[in-house]
């Protein structure tokens, strides 16, 4: 599961960067911030 969540939070932290180089800075603002939350280091919302 912890591999799974890692690479969750890649994803959505390089898909929040390329948001900010197409000047969408809401979405890649709010994608990074979701990306770290969900990352194992992160706040996980699935470990309860």
């Amino acid at each position: 599961m912890a591999l799974l969540l890692w690479i969750l939070a890649v994803i959505l932290v390089v898909s929040g960067i390329l948001a900010l180089f197409r000047r969408q800075v809401l979405w890649g603002v709010v994608l990074i911030i979701v990306g770290l939350l969900v990352g194992p280091g992160g706040v996980s919302i699935f470990n309860v």
